[in-house]
C-alpha cells in the first residue's frame, strides 16, 4: 500500500459550501395504489389495507356492492409515494417521485400508479402523482431457485407529479440574507464574510456563528441578482485536522492540517501457524477387538519477522508525513494500526475517525 497526499486549500464558490436560508426543498408524502402488476402484487390476506384501499377506490369510481370474497386480485400493491418539492416551484411544474411498496408485493415492475395526492408536513396537498413506474431491479423465481437483482419493490416516476399548490415565499420580504454553511467552521464563516465585504462594501456581511453569515443593507429591488453575485464569490474553506479510516476497504484519508510529534515506529510481524494432519490407524488383519481410528497429528510453527524503526518527523507537511509512512512499507491494515497507536501515544494532533 502507498499513501498519496491529497492537496487542499483550493478556492471554491460560496454556493458549493453553503445555502441560503429559506431557499430549501420540502418533503412530500402520499399513499396510493399501483395496478397492472403481473401477479406480483400484495396478497390481500396478508395486506388487509390494500383490500380496503381497492374497495374505497372502486366505490369512488361507482363500483359498489363489493365483498371480501369478490376481490381476489394479485395485481395491485399498496405503496408510499415520496417526493421533494423544490424551492419556488410553480403550479403546473413537474417533479420526480419515488414509489415504495408497503405490503408484501414481490415486484412493482410494469405497474401504474393511480392518482395520489402528496401532502407536506402541514397536511396541505402540494402535488398529485400518477403514471407508469420504472423499476431498476428485477426478480425471477422458479420452483427450486430464485434470483433478485436490485430492489424491485422500489421504483421511480420521472416527472411523475404535478405541482398543484405553491409555497408562498418572497425574497423581498426577508429582512436580511443569511448564508448557512454546510460544514460549520468559524474560520470559513469569517472568510465568507470578508469576501462579501470586499465585493459589496464594508459592513455588508457579518459572521454570526460558525454556521451563519448575515448580509444586510442591500437593495431589495434585485435580491435575486445580489444572491447570484454572492454565491459565485470565491473563498478558501478551512477544515479541522482529521484522519478518516475505512477499516473494511483499507482506505485512509489524511487531511492537509494533520501534524504529529516526532515518533519512532517499529512494525514487526509474528506469525503462528498451526497445522492439523489426520492419519488413519488400521489394525492388523484378523485382529480380535481391533478398530480403525483417526489419529490427529498437530504441527506448530512460529515465524517472527525482524522489526525495524522508522523516525517520523514532527510538525511537518502532509507530504513528509506520507513519505514517512510509505518508507515503512506496510499494508493498509498495518498502517491503520500504526495511526491508532500514534493517536494513543498522544502524538497525532488530529481527529481519528473510523467508519
Amino acid at each position: 500500500m502507498a499513501l498519496a497526499p491529497v492537496s487542499a486549500g483550493a478556492q471554491v464558490r460560496i454556493k458549493d459550501i453553503a445555502t441560503f436560508e429559506g431557499v430549501r426543498e420540502n418533503q412530500l408524502v402520499g399513499y396510493g395504489l399501483v395496478v397492472g402488476l403481473n401477479g406480483t402484487g400484495d396478497s390481500l390476506r396478508n395486506s388487509p389495507f390494500t383490500q380496503k384501499s381497492i374497495e374505497g377506490m372502486l366505490e369512488r369510481l361507482g363500483v359498489g356492492n363489493l365483498s371480501e370474497d369478490n376481490i381476489k386480485t394479485a395485481n395491485t400493491a399498496a405503496v408510499m409515494v415520496t417526493a421533494m418539492l423544490p424551492p419556488f416551484a410553480r403550479r403546473g411544474s413537474t417533479i420526480d417521485v419515488v414509489v415504495s411498496s408497503l405490503g408484501d408485493a414481490t415486484s412493482l415492475r410494469g405497474g401504474t400508479l393511480i392518482v395520489t395526492p402528496l401532502s407536506g408536513a402541514d397536511g396541505e396537498v402540494y402535488a398529485v402523482a400518477q403514471g407508469p413506474i420504472a423499476v431498476a431491479g428485477y426478480a425471477a423465481q422458479g420452483i427450486n431457485a430464485s434470483i433478485v437483482e436490485g430492489v424491485p419493490t422500489v421504483a421511480r416516476i420521472e416527472n411523475g407529479a404535478t405541482v398543484e399548490n405553491e409555497i408562498d415565499f418572497k425574497l423581498a420580504s426577508m429582512k436580511s440574507i443569511r448564508i448557512a454553511l454546510r460544514t460549520p467552521d468559524f474560520t470559513t464563516a469569517q472568510r465568507v464574510a470578508d469576501a462579501i465585504n470586499d465585493a459589496l462594501g464594508p459592513n455588508s456581511a457579518t459572521a454570526l456563528d460558525p454556521t451563519t453569515v448575515e448580509v444586510s443593507g442591500y437593495d431589495k429591488t434585485d435580491v435575486a441578482g445580489l444572491m447570484s453575485d454572492v454565491e459565485n464569490l470565491m473563498v478558501q474553506p478551512d477544515s479541522v485536522a482529521k484522519v478518516v479510516i475505512d477499516a473494511r476497504s483499507g482506505t485512509i484519508v489524511i487531511g492537509q492540517n494533520v501534524r504529529i510529534d516526532q515518533v519512532a515506529v517499529s512494525q514487526g510481524g509474528l506469525t503462528v501457524m498451526v497445522r492439523e494432519d489426520l492419519e488413519v490407524s488400521q489394525p492388523e488383519p484378523i485382529t480380535i477387538g481391533g478398530n480403525t481410528v483417526v489419529v490427529p497429528q498437530t504441527t506448530v510453527g512460529v515465524e517472527q519477522q525482524p522489526a525495524s524503526f522508522t523516525i517520523l518527523d514532527g510538525d511537518v507537511s502532509l507530504q513528509r508525513l506520507v513519505d514517512g509512512l510509505n518508507a515503512i512499507g506496510v499494508t493498509a491494515t498495518q498502517t491503520i494500526s500504526i495511526l491508532q497507536a500514534i493517536k494513543a501515544a498522544g502524538a497525532l494532533h488530529a481527529d481519528l475517525e473510523i467508519i
